[in-house]
């Protein structure tokens, strides 16, 4: 290199650069990225990062959080980090991965859904050095002329290299219009702030690079990417998500946290370690080794993982508390001491009705096939029959699943 770099310059950057790198499934282009970083260590300009979040649901889970930690990271090396809420986005709905054209949503539900998403964010963010905007800003005020402006700046060639397009239009599934313009309205984003760097998953590729494409158009310097490979749920195949019951919830409660933490297959405790936790990377590869060598017992590992996530959101000493339900309901095999207590009226009562009111199954289907599944224990005996009516005395206990439990008070 022809330049002469101070030393402290080089080792600044190589700093930052191992920290942003850490769990990263893809740089794009990553010398750009490094050049960034170093004129803002020389200049002492922070980056502009950018991540951009459509509020579909209200509620955020531990995938989710993937691309926060990384953001939180950002912000500790003293960049400046904005969170664009795609209330104009999210109306369209990101046909990513998408079969079929999603329903779309009014302004008004993605809003609502955004009032307790952007709470949420903060128990990952720090809430004095996080921007929010909403891309209803730049998004709202164009015309029609500047629609079509827009969509000149590509083609539809250029939309249907994109593989869940691609694959709906050679098999004959329909793409609606309205779908091509969600890259182009993320990508624009990047435009209004002039960001110098975009996060997301390796699902949102296509987008994140219209984004480089439009900020080329309008003769900015264009971001580089940062891609995150997408976190399995518990069920360690599919991409985490509410819809299929295989997520862990942020504002769940600490020993749901800790419990479902301790049902994630194995082989994915490290993954998690890396991409959604602060836990320094030699010690995760002194763990990986540990249990390679059957010196450490991988039920150990996901434990440390439970009380790191639930510590992260809860605090230290729920933590601890959720520790010590798990080792007695689950280890000792015994019930908790804490058992929540309902108040009934002595009655007889169907079962699958009772699991719905308890709020232990959200509807009599998934009610039915807890019973079924072997889920349901009624004073600690296991009751497989769906039509079963249970007669409500004091004291008695009702368990569904592994982590819910009553007991029921008459009065």
């Amino acid at each position: 290199m022809s330049e002469n770099i101070p030393v402290e310059v080089v080792a600044e950057v190589e700093r930052q650069m191992a920290i942003i790198r850490r769990g990263a499934a893809e740089i794009l282009p990553e010398e750009e990225l490094r050049a960034k970083v170093r004129r803002s260590v020389q200049t002492g300009k922070p980056l502009h990062i950018k991540l951009g979040l459509d509020p579909s649901a209200p509620d955020i889970h531990i995938g989710h959080t993937v691309p926060l930690q990384k953001m939180r990271q950002f912000q500790e090396l003293g960049h400046r980090v904005t969170i664009i809420i795609g209330d104009y986005t999210g109306m369209i709905g990101d046909p990513t991965g998408k079969s079929e054209t999603r329903k779309q949503l009014t302004l008004e539900q993605v809003r609502a859904n955004a009032a307790t998403y952007v709470e949420q964010l903060y128990k990952v963010l720090d809430r004095e050095r996080t921007h929010i905007r909403y891309n209803s800003e730049w998004l709202a005020p164009m015309n029609f002329a500047d629609v079509i402006a827009l969509a000149a700046k590509t083609t539809v060639a250029r939309m249907l290299e994109r593989d869940d397009f691609e694959k709906r239009y050679t098999s004959n599934q329909p793409i609606s219009l309205h779908e091509f313009f969600y890259p182009l309205m993320q990508g624009y984003d990047s435009v209004a702030l002039q960001c110098d760097i975009e996060i997301g998953g390796t699902d949102q590729k296509f987008n994140l690079l219209m984004g480089r494409q439009l900020q080329k158009e309008e003769g900015q310097e264009q971001q580089a990417v940062l891609l995150f490979p997408l976190l399995e749920g518990l069920d360690g195949v599919a991409k985490m998500s509410k819809s299929l019951g295989n997520y862990i919830g942020i504002d769940e409660a600490p020993q749901e946290i800790y419990g479902k933490t301790m049902s994630i297959p194995d082989a994915l405790m490290f993954k998690y370690f890396e991409l959604v936790t602060q836990v320094p990377l030699d010690e995760i590869a002194q763990m990986r080794t540990d249990v390679a060598a059957g010196t450490q017992h991988p039920r150990d590992v996901k434990m440390r993982l439970g009380r790191e996530l639930v510590t992260q959101y809860h605090g230290a000493e729920a933590a601890v508390a959720a520790e010590e339900h798990f080792k007695t309901v689950f280890q000792k095999r015994a019930l908790p001491d804490d058992l929540p207590e309902v108040t009934r009226t002595a009655e007889t009562v169907w079962l699958v009705k009772l699991l719905v009111e308890l709020g232990m199954a959200t509807s009599n289907g998934e009610a039915r096939r807890l019973i079924q599944g072997g889920g349901v224990k009624v004073n600690e005996e296991k009751v497989s029959d769906v039509d079963a009516q249970i007669d409500l005395v004091d004291g008695l206990i009702i368990q569904a699943g592994k982590r819910k439990f009553a007991r029921i008070r008459i009065g």
